[in-house]
């Protein structure tokens, strides 16, 4: 079996960096088993995708930016464990969307992340979640996305 490492490779993603807080929290917090991961936003080397999904930003747009929450939060979690093979499952996503008034395929735009976690973790990417539509995101970006994680 391979290791989720090869399975990046394989999917094509390299990780990024973790992102560093940019207020008063820390990126992650890790109790006996349970890793806990504040919200990612889809930001990326190049800027990410910002905007209001519905709006400026399309449904397609926002379901990759919602992946690219979900890179983020496996960079927080390589960060957090070293190894992403202490990943035993991911419990739970939350997932928030700038939205417009009009737009209600909120499920739709988390399934990026979620697409994401079973395409690279397998079952163990398997989850329950939240996906919520918000009015305003940190600094206009069209997605965050947080985590708790069960670890080795």
């Amino acid at each position: 079996m391979s290791t989720v490492e090869d399975r990046l490779t394989a999917l094509g993603i390299a990780l990024p960096p973790a992102n560093p807080p940019v207020a008063n929290y820390v990126p992650f917090v890790r109790t006996r088993n349970l890793l806990h991961i504040s919200g990612q936003v889809s930001v990326d080397a190049s800027g990410g995708i910002k905007g209001v999904v519905g709006e400026e930003v399309d449904l397609d747009t926002a379901k990759k930016a919602a992946r690219l929450g979900g890179i983020n939060l496996l960079s927080q979690m390589k960060a957090a464990l070293g190894d992403l093979d202490m990943v035993v499952r991911i419990v739970k996503l939350g997932g928030f969307v700038q939205a417009g008034a009009g737009f209600f395929e909120i499920p739709q735009v988390v399934n990026g992340c979620s697409d994401l976690m079973v395409e690279v973790l397998g079952d163990k990417g398997k989850h329950a979640r939240s996906a919520v539509g918000v009015y305003r995101l940190p600094m206009n970006f069209a997605v965050e996305v947080d985590a708790v994680v069960e670890v080795a």
